[in-house]
Protein backbone atom coordinates (compact mmCIF):
# COMPACT_ATOMS: atom_id res chain seq x y z
CA UNK A 1 0.00 0.00 0.00
CA UNK A 2 1.62 3.43 -1.28
CA UNK A 3 0.60 6.09 1.45
CA UNK A 4 -0.62 9.40 -0.33
CA UNK A 5 1.89 12.36 -0.12
CA UNK A 6 1.85 14.60 2.26
CA UNK A 7 0.64 18.36 2.23
CA UNK A 8 4.08 19.60 2.09
CA UNK A 9 5.08 17.54 -0.81
CA UNK A 10 2.27 17.95 -2.88
CA UNK A 11 2.59 21.35 -2.82
CA UNK A 12 6.45 20.99 -3.73
CA UNK A 13 5.43 19.03 -6.51
CA UNK A 14 2.72 21.27 -7.82
CA UNK A 15 5.32 24.12 -7.57
CA UNK A 16 7.65 22.20 -10.07
CA UNK A 17 4.92 22.00 -12.36
CA UNK A 18 5.10 25.63 -12.71
CA UNK A 19 8.63 26.06 -13.54
CA UNK A 20 9.41 26.65 -17.24
CA UNK A 21 11.73 24.22 -19.07
CA UNK A 22 15.82 25.92 -18.75
CA UNK A 23 16.56 24.92 -22.24
CA UNK A 24 19.55 23.51 -20.88
CA UNK A 25 18.99 19.96 -21.07
CA UNK A 26 21.36 18.43 -18.41
CA UNK A 27 19.70 21.26 -15.66
CA UNK A 28 16.10 20.01 -16.69
CA UNK A 29 16.80 16.13 -16.18
CA UNK A 30 19.17 17.14 -12.73
CA UNK A 31 16.16 18.81 -11.83
CA UNK A 32 13.78 16.04 -12.37
CA UNK A 33 15.85 13.84 -11.39
CA UNK A 34 16.47 15.57 -7.80
CA UNK A 35 12.41 15.84 -7.72
CA UNK A 36 11.95 12.74 -7.86
CA UNK A 37 14.30 11.32 -5.18
CA UNK A 38 12.29 13.58 -3.05
CA UNK A 39 9.01 12.39 -3.67
CA UNK A 40 10.24 9.09 -3.10
CA UNK A 41 11.30 9.59 0.29
CA UNK A 42 9.31 12.56 1.61
CA UNK A 43 10.66 14.52 4.63
CA UNK A 44 12.96 13.30 7.00
CA UNK A 45 11.19 11.35 9.96
CA UNK A 46 13.04 11.20 13.78
CA UNK A 47 13.72 7.65 13.07
CA UNK A 48 16.47 9.30 10.78
CA UNK A 49 19.23 9.85 12.96
CA UNK A 50 20.29 12.79 10.79
CA UNK A 51 17.06 14.30 12.09
CA UNK A 52 16.36 12.61 15.02
CA UNK A 53 16.03 15.75 17.60
CA UNK A 54 14.51 17.60 14.49
CA UNK A 55 10.65 16.37 14.11
CA UNK A 56 8.88 17.67 10.89
CA UNK A 57 5.65 16.24 11.43
CA UNK A 58 3.60 19.27 11.79
CA UNK A 59 6.07 21.05 8.89
CA UNK A 60 4.86 18.18 6.47
CA UNK A 61 1.00 19.24 6.92
CA UNK A 62 1.77 22.20 5.31
CA UNK A 63 1.60 23.32 1.62
CA UNK A 64 3.46 26.11 0.90
CA UNK A 65 3.16 27.41 -2.62
CA UNK A 66 6.08 28.51 -5.29
CA UNK A 67 6.76 32.60 -4.57
CA UNK A 68 5.48 34.52 -6.82
CA UNK A 69 8.73 36.07 -9.11
CA UNK A 70 6.29 38.96 -9.79
CA UNK A 71 5.47 39.73 -5.98
CA UNK A 72 9.67 39.28 -4.97
CA UNK A 73 10.39 41.67 -7.84
CA UNK A 74 7.96 44.84 -6.52
CA UNK A 75 8.43 44.11 -2.68
CA UNK A 76 10.17 47.55 -1.41
CA UNK A 77 13.04 46.86 0.29
CA UNK A 78 15.32 49.78 2.03
CA UNK A 79 18.87 49.37 2.51
CA UNK A 80 18.95 49.76 6.36
CA UNK A 81 16.94 46.18 6.36
CA UNK A 82 20.29 44.83 5.34
CA UNK A 83 22.96 47.13 6.08
CA UNK A 84 26.36 45.64 7.98
CA UNK A 85 29.19 48.08 9.27
CA UNK A 86 32.27 47.18 7.28
CA UNK A 87 30.29 45.58 4.37
CA UNK A 88 30.07 48.24 1.96
CA UNK A 89 31.59 46.34 -1.40
CA UNK A 90 29.98 44.13 -3.89
CA UNK A 91 26.28 43.06 -2.45
CA UNK A 92 24.04 40.90 -4.37
CA UNK A 93 20.11 40.91 -2.90
CA UNK A 94 17.60 38.04 -3.17
CA UNK A 95 14.07 39.14 -2.26
CA UNK A 96 11.85 35.59 -2.18
CA UNK A 97 14.22 33.93 -3.80
CA UNK A 98 14.42 36.30 -6.45
CA UNK A 99 17.57 38.25 -7.43
CA UNK A 100 17.28 42.27 -7.22
CA UNK A 101 19.46 44.02 -9.56
CA UNK A 102 18.13 47.06 -8.43
CA UNK A 103 19.25 46.46 -4.80
CA UNK A 104 22.58 44.83 -5.58
CA UNK A 105 25.94 45.83 -6.72
CA UNK A 106 27.88 43.43 -8.74
CA UNK A 107 30.95 45.38 -9.69
CA UNK A 108 34.00 43.74 -9.08
CA UNK A 109 37.78 44.16 -9.42
CA UNK A 110 39.87 42.50 -12.13
CA UNK A 111 40.21 38.67 -12.28
CA UNK A 112 36.99 38.28 -10.30
CA UNK A 113 33.62 37.19 -11.98
CA UNK A 114 30.39 37.83 -10.19
CA UNK A 115 26.68 37.23 -11.58
CA UNK A 116 23.57 36.32 -11.08
CA UNK A 117 22.70 32.00 -11.79
CA UNK A 118 20.20 33.11 -14.41
CA UNK A 119 23.35 35.71 -16.49
CA UNK A 120 25.49 32.40 -15.43
CA UNK A 121 23.15 30.11 -17.04
CA UNK A 122 22.50 31.96 -20.39
CA UNK A 123 26.17 33.23 -20.98
CA UNK A 124 27.99 29.66 -20.23
CA UNK A 125 25.82 26.66 -18.43
CA UNK A 126 28.40 24.09 -19.17
CA UNK A 127 31.25 25.05 -16.41
CA UNK A 128 28.17 24.95 -13.82
CA UNK A 129 27.43 21.12 -14.91
CA UNK A 130 29.30 19.85 -11.99
CA UNK A 131 28.19 22.01 -9.37
CA UNK A 132 23.84 21.90 -10.72
CA UNK A 133 23.85 18.31 -11.95
CA UNK A 134 25.98 16.02 -9.48
CA UNK A 135 25.18 12.85 -8.85
CA UNK A 136 22.05 12.38 -6.64
CA UNK A 137 22.36 10.86 -3.08
CA UNK A 138 18.96 9.42 -2.73
CA UNK A 139 18.00 9.57 0.93
CA UNK A 140 15.20 11.44 2.99
CA UNK A 141 18.38 12.85 5.01
CA UNK A 142 18.93 15.12 1.92
CA UNK A 143 15.22 15.52 1.23
CA UNK A 144 16.02 19.43 1.34
CA UNK A 145 18.68 19.56 -0.72
CA UNK A 146 16.81 17.64 -2.98
CA UNK A 147 13.89 20.27 -2.95
CA UNK A 148 16.32 23.10 -3.65
CA UNK A 149 17.72 21.36 -6.53
CA UNK A 150 14.84 21.00 -8.20
CA UNK A 151 13.27 23.95 -7.34
CA UNK A 152 15.69 26.89 -7.07
CA UNK A 153 16.38 28.72 -10.37
CA UNK A 154 17.91 31.82 -9.16
CA UNK A 155 21.37 32.15 -7.06
CA UNK A 156 24.48 33.43 -7.52
CA UNK A 157 27.98 32.40 -9.09
CA UNK A 158 31.60 33.65 -7.68
CA UNK A 159 34.59 32.87 -9.67
CA UNK A 160 37.96 34.31 -8.59
CA UNK A 161 40.99 33.60 -10.81
CA UNK A 162 44.39 32.07 -10.22
CA UNK A 163 46.28 34.60 -7.69
CA UNK A 164 43.43 37.09 -7.74
CA UNK A 165 41.96 38.94 -4.46
CA UNK A 166 38.34 40.04 -4.27
CA UNK A 167 39.06 43.05 -2.62
CA UNK A 168 35.68 44.25 -0.28
CA UNK A 169 33.72 40.91 1.34
CA UNK A 170 30.99 40.09 -0.56
CA UNK A 171 27.39 40.51 0.97
CA UNK A 172 25.41 38.32 0.18
CA UNK A 173 21.58 39.09 1.29
CA UNK A 174 18.49 36.54 1.63
CA UNK A 175 15.29 38.86 2.35
CA UNK A 176 12.13 37.22 3.28
CA UNK A 177 9.45 40.01 2.82
CA UNK A 178 6.58 38.56 4.24
CA UNK A 179 4.38 39.58 1.33
CA UNK A 180 3.48 36.13 0.42
CA UNK A 181 2.62 33.75 3.24
CA UNK A 182 2.53 30.26 2.94
CA UNK A 183 5.15 30.47 0.32
CA UNK A 184 8.55 28.82 -0.74
CA UNK A 185 11.85 30.01 -2.08
CA UNK A 186 15.28 28.54 -3.17
CA UNK A 187 18.26 29.84 -4.41
CA UNK A 188 21.59 28.51 -5.18
CA UNK A 189 25.05 29.68 -5.00
CA UNK A 190 28.55 29.04 -6.14
CA UNK A 191 31.72 30.35 -5.58
CA UNK A 192 35.68 28.83 -6.99
CA UNK A 193 38.12 30.60 -5.94
CA UNK A 194 41.49 29.75 -8.26
CA UNK A 195 44.72 28.87 -6.94
CA UNK A 196 46.34 31.54 -4.67
CA UNK A 197 42.63 33.35 -4.67
CA UNK A 198 41.62 35.24 -1.67
CA UNK A 199 37.77 36.12 -0.75
CA UNK A 200 35.12 37.06 1.77
CA UNK A 201 32.13 36.49 1.75
CA UNK A 202 29.15 37.48 4.28
CA UNK A 203 25.56 35.80 3.71
CA UNK A 204 22.96 37.56 5.50
CA UNK A 205 19.28 36.38 6.18
CA UNK A 206 16.60 39.03 7.09
CA UNK A 207 12.99 39.34 6.89
CA UNK A 208 10.26 42.09 6.37
CA UNK A 209 7.73 41.17 8.02
CA UNK A 210 6.44 38.21 9.89
CA UNK A 211 4.61 36.37 7.46
CA UNK A 212 5.14 32.31 7.39
CA UNK A 213 7.52 31.23 4.72
CA UNK A 214 9.73 28.84 3.75
CA UNK A 215 13.55 29.31 2.52
CA UNK A 216 16.14 26.93 1.24
CA UNK A 217 19.94 27.74 0.45
CA UNK A 218 22.97 25.58 -0.80
CA UNK A 219 26.06 26.96 -1.23
CA UNK A 220 28.93 25.27 -3.51
CA UNK A 221 32.27 26.10 -2.34
CA UNK A 222 35.69 25.24 -4.10
CA UNK A 223 38.70 26.26 -2.93
CA UNK A 224 41.67 25.26 -5.28
CA UNK A 225 45.17 25.18 -3.88
CA UNK A 226 46.96 27.57 -1.51
CA UNK A 227 43.46 29.60 -1.39
CA UNK A 228 41.81 31.29 1.02
CA UNK A 229 38.21 31.84 1.94
CA UNK A 230 36.11 33.43 5.09
CA UNK A 231 32.81 32.89 5.24
CA UNK A 232 30.54 34.80 7.83
CA UNK A 233 26.71 33.92 8.08
CA UNK A 234 24.38 36.05 10.12
CA UNK A 235 20.36 34.60 10.06
CA UNK A 236 18.51 36.94 11.93
CA UNK A 237 15.35 35.79 9.97
CA UNK A 238 11.44 36.42 11.32
CA UNK A 239 9.70 34.54 14.00
CA UNK A 240 7.69 32.92 11.40
CA UNK A 241 10.40 31.90 8.78
CA UNK A 242 11.58 28.64 8.33
CA UNK A 243 14.86 27.68 7.05
CA UNK A 244 16.73 25.49 5.68
CA UNK A 245 20.56 25.67 4.73
CA UNK A 246 23.09 23.64 3.46
CA UNK A 247 27.11 24.47 2.69
CA UNK A 248 29.81 22.58 0.93
CA UNK A 249 33.51 23.36 1.00
CA UNK A 250 36.22 21.82 -0.94
CA UNK A 251 39.23 22.24 -0.01
CA UNK A 252 42.45 21.20 -2.19
CA UNK A 253 46.30 21.17 -0.72
CA UNK A 254 47.28 24.24 1.30
CA UNK A 255 43.96 25.89 1.10
CA UNK A 256 42.32 27.54 3.87
CA UNK A 257 38.73 28.35 4.96
CA UNK A 258 36.85 29.94 8.21
CA UNK A 259 33.35 29.97 9.26
CA UNK A 260 32.02 32.25 11.40
CA UNK A 261 28.08 31.28 12.16
CA UNK A 262 25.64 33.27 14.17
CA UNK A 263 22.28 32.30 14.58
CA UNK A 264 19.28 34.61 16.32
CA UNK A 265 16.28 34.08 14.12
CA UNK A 266 13.88 31.34 12.77
CA UNK A 267 11.07 29.62 13.88
CA UNK A 268 12.54 26.42 12.50
CA UNK A 269 16.27 26.69 11.30
CA UNK A 270 18.49 23.84 9.78
CA UNK A 271 21.89 24.46 9.06
CA UNK A 272 24.56 21.87 7.54
CA UNK A 273 27.64 22.44 6.76
CA UNK A 274 29.77 19.83 5.44
CA UNK A 275 33.87 20.85 5.12
CA UNK A 276 36.09 18.29 2.86
CA UNK A 277 39.30 18.41 3.42
CA UNK A 278 40.89 16.18 0.23
CA UNK A 279 44.27 18.10 -0.39
CA UNK A 280 47.22 17.19 1.82
CA UNK A 281 47.68 20.60 4.56
CA UNK A 282 44.32 21.95 4.29
CA UNK A 283 42.96 24.51 6.92
CA UNK A 284 39.19 24.47 8.24
CA UNK A 285 38.18 26.24 11.24
CA UNK A 286 34.62 27.17 12.65
CA UNK A 287 33.30 29.44 15.46
CA UNK A 288 29.53 29.78 15.92
CA UNK A 289 26.69 30.61 18.14
CA UNK A 290 23.06 30.06 18.55
CA UNK A 291 21.33 32.35 20.97
CA UNK A 292 17.27 30.67 21.27
CA UNK A 293 13.91 32.25 23.03
CA UNK A 294 10.39 31.93 22.46
CA UNK A 295 9.53 28.30 20.89
CA UNK A 296 12.32 28.60 18.21
CA UNK A 297 14.30 25.07 17.18
CA UNK A 298 17.59 25.40 15.44
CA UNK A 299 19.80 22.47 14.00
CA UNK A 300 23.29 22.89 13.26
CA UNK A 301 24.88 19.83 11.57
CA UNK A 302 28.83 20.03 10.98
CA UNK A 303 30.28 17.66 9.25
CA UNK A 304 34.19 17.97 8.77
CA UNK A 305 36.07 15.35 6.78
CA UNK A 306 39.73 14.98 6.82
CA UNK A 307 40.66 12.70 3.75
CA UNK A 308 44.21 14.02 2.94
CA UNK A 309 47.50 14.07 5.33
CA UNK A 310 48.41 16.66 7.76
CA UNK A 311 45.45 18.50 7.33
CA UNK A 312 43.73 20.55 10.31
CA UNK A 313 40.29 21.81 11.87
CA UNK A 314 39.17 23.64 14.59
CA UNK A 315 35.69 24.00 15.71
CA UNK A 316 34.28 26.01 18.35
CA UNK A 317 30.40 26.62 18.68
CA UNK A 318 28.56 27.84 21.64
CA UNK A 319 24.39 27.59 22.05
CA UNK A 320 22.17 29.74 24.94
CA UNK A 321 18.39 28.64 24.79
CA UNK A 322 15.85 30.42 26.36
CA UNK A 323 11.74 30.12 27.41
CA UNK A 324 10.67 26.81 25.20
CA UNK A 325 13.24 26.93 22.86
CA UNK A 326 15.19 24.13 21.47
CA UNK A 327 18.84 23.96 20.09
CA UNK A 328 20.70 20.94 18.58
CA UNK A 329 24.09 20.69 17.56
CA UNK A 330 25.76 17.60 15.91
CA UNK A 331 29.60 17.89 14.78
CA UNK A 332 30.97 14.87 12.96
CA UNK A 333 34.78 14.75 12.72
CA UNK A 334 35.61 11.57 10.11
CA UNK A 335 39.66 11.15 9.78
CA UNK A 336 39.99 8.69 6.30
CA UNK A 337 42.22 5.51 6.12
CA UNK A 338 45.61 7.32 4.98
CA UNK A 339 44.91 10.77 6.59
CA UNK A 340 47.90 10.12 8.95
CA UNK A 341 48.75 13.52 10.33
CA UNK A 342 45.21 14.76 10.97
CA UNK A 343 45.46 17.38 13.45
CA UNK A 344 40.99 17.73 14.82
CA UNK A 345 39.40 19.19 17.49
CA UNK A 346 35.89 19.95 18.34
CA UNK A 347 34.04 22.11 21.48
CA UNK A 348 30.52 22.62 22.35
CA UNK A 349 29.56 24.37 25.23
CA UNK A 350 25.58 25.55 25.68
CA UNK A 351 23.89 27.18 28.51
CA UNK A 352 19.86 26.85 29.41
CA UNK A 353 18.39 29.83 30.48
CA UNK A 354 15.36 28.45 31.64
CA UNK A 355 13.88 25.34 32.80
CA UNK A 356 11.27 24.25 29.78
CA UNK A 357 14.43 25.08 27.07
CA UNK A 358 15.96 22.09 25.89
CA UNK A 359 19.69 21.81 24.14
CA UNK A 360 20.78 18.13 22.60
CA UNK A 361 24.43 17.98 21.41
CA UNK A 362 26.34 14.61 19.79
CA UNK A 363 30.13 15.13 19.32
CA UNK A 364 31.28 12.57 16.98
CA UNK A 365 34.71 11.49 16.16
CA UNK A 366 35.49 8.62 13.51
CA UNK A 367 38.87 7.72 13.42
CA UNK A 368 40.39 5.13 10.49
CA UNK A 369 44.03 6.35 10.01
CA UNK A 370 47.53 6.66 12.16
CA UNK A 371 49.27 9.13 14.01
CA UNK A 372 46.23 11.41 14.59
CA UNK A 373 45.52 14.02 16.76
CA UNK A 374 42.15 14.06 17.50
CA UNK A 375 39.81 15.52 20.43
CA UNK A 376 36.01 16.43 20.81
CA UNK A 377 33.70 17.27 23.90
CA UNK A 378 30.54 19.19 24.76
CA UNK A 379 28.87 20.66 27.82
CA UNK A 380 25.16 21.71 29.29
CA UNK A 381 25.13 23.72 31.45
CA UNK A 382 23.85 27.07 33.31
CA UNK A 383 25.30 29.76 34.44
CA UNK A 384 28.02 30.18 37.36
CA UNK A 385 26.74 30.73 40.54
CA UNK A 386 29.93 32.14 41.79
CA UNK A 387 30.94 34.39 38.85
CA UNK A 388 26.90 35.68 39.15
CA UNK A 389 28.16 36.08 43.09
CA UNK A 390 30.83 38.30 41.98
CA UNK A 391 29.48 40.79 39.73
CA UNK A 392 26.24 41.42 42.04
CA UNK A 393 29.08 41.78 45.07
CA UNK A 394 30.62 44.57 43.04
CA UNK A 395 27.22 46.20 42.89
CA UNK A 396 25.64 45.01 39.48
CA UNK A 397 22.30 44.11 39.10
CA UNK A 398 20.85 40.85 38.80
CA UNK A 399 19.98 40.90 35.49
CA UNK A 400 22.23 43.00 34.38
CA UNK A 401 24.91 40.53 35.85
CA UNK A 402 23.49 37.08 33.96
CA UNK A 403 23.44 39.21 30.84
CA UNK A 404 27.02 40.17 31.02
CA UNK A 405 27.80 36.41 31.93
CA UNK A 406 25.68 35.10 29.18
CA UNK A 407 27.34 37.34 26.52
CA UNK A 408 30.91 36.82 27.49
CA UNK A 409 30.05 33.27 27.03
CA UNK A 410 29.36 33.62 23.62
CA UNK A 411 31.80 35.89 22.70
CA UNK A 412 34.71 34.06 22.75
CA UNK A 413 32.98 32.13 19.15
CA UNK A 414 32.57 36.08 18.16
CA UNK A 415 36.72 36.96 18.66
CA UNK A 416 37.88 35.75 16.06
CA UNK A 417 35.54 37.59 12.94
CA UNK A 418 37.41 39.31 10.03
CA UNK A 419 36.38 42.90 10.65
CA UNK A 420 36.64 44.95 13.66
CA UNK A 421 33.45 47.00 12.82
CA UNK A 422 31.11 43.93 11.70
CA UNK A 423 32.50 42.13 15.13
CA UNK A 424 31.10 44.94 16.95
CA UNK A 425 27.93 45.37 15.05
CA UNK A 426 27.20 41.71 15.18
CA UNK A 427 28.42 41.29 19.16
CA UNK A 428 25.57 44.41 19.58
CA UNK A 429 23.33 42.17 17.69
CA UNK A 430 24.05 39.10 20.29
CA UNK A 431 23.59 41.20 23.05
CA UNK A 432 20.05 42.79 22.29
CA UNK A 433 19.19 39.46 21.33
CA UNK A 434 19.95 38.19 24.97
CA UNK A 435 17.25 37.67 27.39
CA UNK A 436 17.56 40.87 30.18
CA UNK A 437 17.16 38.27 32.69
CA UNK A 438 17.19 34.15 32.98
CA UNK A 439 13.88 32.50 33.47
CA UNK A 440 13.52 30.21 36.43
Amino acid sequence: MTLAPSPFVRAALDAAATLPPSGIAWLDAARREHLEAFAATGLPEVRNEAWKYTPLRALSQRAFARAEPAVARDSVVEATAFALPGVDGPRAVFVDGVFRADLSTLAVGQGVDLRSLDDALRAQPEPLRFGLAPRVARGAADAFAHLNAALATDGLVLRVVDGATLAEPLHVVHVSSGRQPDSAWHTRVIVELGRGARATVVEHYASLDEGAQLGTVVNDYVVHEHASLDLVTMQAASAATTLYRRGHVRLEADAVATLHALELGGALVRHEFIAELIGDRARFASRGVFALAGRQHVDTQLDVRHAARDTASDALWRGIADGRSRGVFRGVIVVAEGADGTDASLSNKNLLLSAQAEIDTKPELEIYADEVKAAHGATIGQLDERSLFYLRSRGIPHAEARSLLTLAFCRAALASLPGESLREHLGERLASHLPAAVTE
